[in-house]
C-alpha cells in the first residue's frame, strides 16, 4: 500500500502507566506511543498519529472528568451497554479511547483479577468485548471518520483482533507484540462457542489449542507481523524451553518475527532529576551516588558503613525470577563483606523464608515485602549491585535502571538481560556481570567476580560510568517501531 504523510496506528493495551498497571506492559504502553509521536518521518516517508484503545476500567474511567462519549458499540457479543468514550493520555496530544463496558470492567479490583488475586472468571468474555470493539474501529464501523493503517495489539488479551480482523479484506496491517508468552490466555473450547466467534477460526492452525483456545494464538497465527521485547527472547521463544508449547508455531512465523529492546522513560528514572532521592547525580559526578547509598543502609535498619557493597533486589518472589537459588545462595552470600536488600512479593513460602533469613542476618540482610515506587527508585539509586537470577527474562528493565543509576548489574544471560548487560571480561565495552545458568554455583561465582571488582575502586566506577552513559531511552526503540509499522503498512496488499 501506498502510505500518506502521516500513518495512523491504534495501539490497543489492556493497561498503561500511568493509568493502570500490573507489569512492563503497562510502562511500554504509557511510553511508546508518546515516544512515537515525537519522530519526524522516516526517510521522508511517514511519521506516526497514535490512538491508545484502553479498557474503560472503574479505576481509570476515575482519573478523567472530560470524557467524551463518541460512539455506541454494536456486535460486541455482549448484552450490555457498550460505548466509546475519547479522552488525551496523560500529559499529551494522544487521543486515547475507552471501551466502557460496565458489565465487564465496572468493578473493584485489578484489570485481570479480583481483590484476592483470583483471575476473573469471566475474562474471556471481557477481553473478547475489547477486541470486537477494537475491530470495530479498525473496521471504521462507528462512524468516526477515522481508520488505522496498522493496529498494534500486546499480549493475549488483544490475541482476538488480528483472527477478527483476517476475516476482512478491507483492512489495515496487524502487528502483535509479545511481552511475556507464559502468559496465553487459554480457555475450553467450550467458552469459544460461548463467545460466538467465527467458526472458520477454530481450528489447529487458528485459535484451537490441544483442544481448548488460546487467546494468544489469534495474534502469533493471524498477524502480518509479530514483535517481542529483545530480540535474544525472541530466538529463544522458536526453542521447546521457553516456546511455552507454541514455539512450533512461532518457527514457522520466524520471517515475520523479530525483537525490539523496551526503552526507558528517563524522565522517571534519571538520578540527576529523580526526586526520590536525597541527592542528585550523574555520570560527571558520580561521587554523590554516596550520599543515597549511606541513606539507603540507615533507612534498611543496616549498618551505615560507605565501604560495605550493597545488593539490591527488586522483582516478584517466583520461579521465573530465580528467587528458588537467591535465597538457596544468600547464606553463604551473606558470610562475605556484604549487606543485602530485597524489595518485592510473591509466594508465601520464599516470604517467610525471607523473613527468616533476616532474623539470621540482621545486620546483612533487609527485606520488604510488598512494593514501594519510591523505594524502589532509592534502592537503584543507593544500592551498589543489583541482580537479576531470571530463568527467562522477555526484556527487564531493572537492569536498565540499575545501568543509569551507576548500579552494577549481575544477571543471568537470557532474553532481554543477554541483549543490554555486556559482561566485565569484555574490557572496556563492559557493564555488568552476567552467568550462564539459574544455579548457585554460578550465581555465587558471578558475586565473587564483582567483588573483586568492587574492590578495585577506580575499576568498579568505570564500569558503573559506562553502563551509565548507555542509552536506553524509548527514541530508538520508538525508531525501530516506526521503520516497522511502515514496513508491515506497505507489504499489506
Amino acid at each position: 500500500m501506498k502510505l500518506a504523510k502521516t500513518l495512523q496506528s491504534l495501539f490497543v493495551t489492556s493497561e498503561a502507566h500511568p493509568l493502570i498497571k500490573t507489569g512492563g506492559l503497562a510502562d511500554v504502553a504509557g511510553s511508546l506511543p508518546q515516544a512515537l509521536a515525537t519522530l519526524k518521518a522516516v526517510r521522508q516517508q511517514a511519521a506516526v498519529n497514535q490512538h491508545i484503545l484502553l479498557p474503560g476500567y472503574r479505576s481509570v474511567l476515575a482519573q478523567f472528568d472530560d470524557l467524551k462519549h463518541i460512539a455506541d458499540i454494536e456486535h460486541t457479543g455482549h448484552h450490555g451497554v457498550v460505548r466509546l468514550l475519547e479522552t488525551k493520555f496523560p500529559d499529551s496530544d494522544i487521543t486515547l479511547w475507552l471501551v466502557d463496558a460496565p458489565n465487564c470492567f465496572d468493578r473493584d479490583g485489578g484489570p485481570y483479577a479480583d481483590a484476592t488475586g483470583q483471575d476473573w472468571p469471566d475474562n474471556a468474555a471481557r477481553f473478547a468485548v475489547f477486541s470486537r470493539a477494537a475491530v470495530a474501529i479498525a473496521l471504521n464501523q462507528l462512524d468516526l471518520d477515522w481508520q488505522p493503517d496498522i493496529v498494534h495489539c500486546h499480549d493475549w488479551q488483544t490475541g482476538l483482533i488480528p483472527a477478527l480482523l483476517s476475516l476482512h479484506e478491507q483492512r489495515p496491517a496487524t502487528l502483535f507484540t509479545i511481552h511475556n508468552l507464559a502468559y496465553q490466555g487459554v480457555y475450553s473450547a467450550e467458552t469459544f462457542f460461548n463467545l460466538g466467534l467465527p467458526q472458520e477460526l477454530w481450528h489447529m492452525h487458528g485459535l484451537e489449542y490441544h483442544g481448548n483456545m488460546a487467546f494468544i494464538k489469534g495474534g502469533l497465527a493471524y498477524a502480518d507481523w509479530l514483535t517481542t521485547v529483545s530480540p535474544t527472547y525472541a530466538h529463544e521463544i522458536q526453542g521447546s524451553e521457553f516456546g511455552f508449547g507454541l514455539d512450533g508455531l512461532l518457527r514457522h512465523r520466524t520471517e515475520q518475527l523479530n525483537g525490539i529492546i523496551n526503552g526507558v522513560d528517563y524522565d522517571d528514572w534519571d538520578p540527576a532529576t529523580d526526586p526520590a532521592l536525597v541527592e542528585n547525580y550523574d555520570v560527571e559526578h558520580f561521587e554523590k551516588k554516596l550520599s543515597n547509598k549511606t541513606a539507603l543502609q540507615k533507612q534498611a535498619g543496616l549498618p551505615v558503613d560507605e565501604d560495605i557493597p550493597v545488593l539490591a533486589f527488586i522483582g516478584r518472589l517466583v520461579w521465573q525470577k530465580g528467587i528458588d537459588v537467591l535465597l538457596e545462595s544468600l547464606p553463604q552470600l551473606l558470610r562475605l563483606n556484604i549487606q543485602c536488600i530485597i524489595l518485592g512479593s510473591g509466594e508465601h513460602s520464599h516470604e517467610q523464608t525471607l523473613r527468616k533469613l533476616q532474623k539470621r542476618f540482621p545486620d546483612k540482610l533487609a527485606v520488604t515485602i510488598g512494593y514501594n515506587e519510591e523505594y524502589a527508585h532509592q534502592l537503584e539509586a543507593g544500592a551498589d549491585m543489583f541482580c537479576m537470577l531470571s530463568r527467562y527474562e522477555p526484556c527487564g528493565l531493572n537492569q536498565l535502571y540499575s545501568l543509569r543509576y551507576g548500579t552494577v548489574p549481575i544477571v543471568r544471560r537470557t532474553g532481554g538481560l543477554a541483549d543490554t548487560v555486556i559482561d566485565a571480561s569484555q574490557g572496556a565495552r563492559s557493564t555488568g556481570f552476567c552467568f550462564n545458568q539459574t544455579t548457585q554455583a554460578d550465581f555465587i561465582d558471578a558475586m565473587q567476580r564483582a567483588l573483586a571488582r568492587y574492590n578495585k575502586p577506580k575499576q568498579w566506577q568505570a564500569l558503573a560510568e559506562r553502563g551509565m552513559r548507555r542509552d536506553f531511552g524509548w527514541q530508538q526503540s520508538a525508531r525501530h517501531y516506526l521503520e516497522l509499522y511502515i514496513k508491515v503498512c506497505q507489504q499489506r496488499p
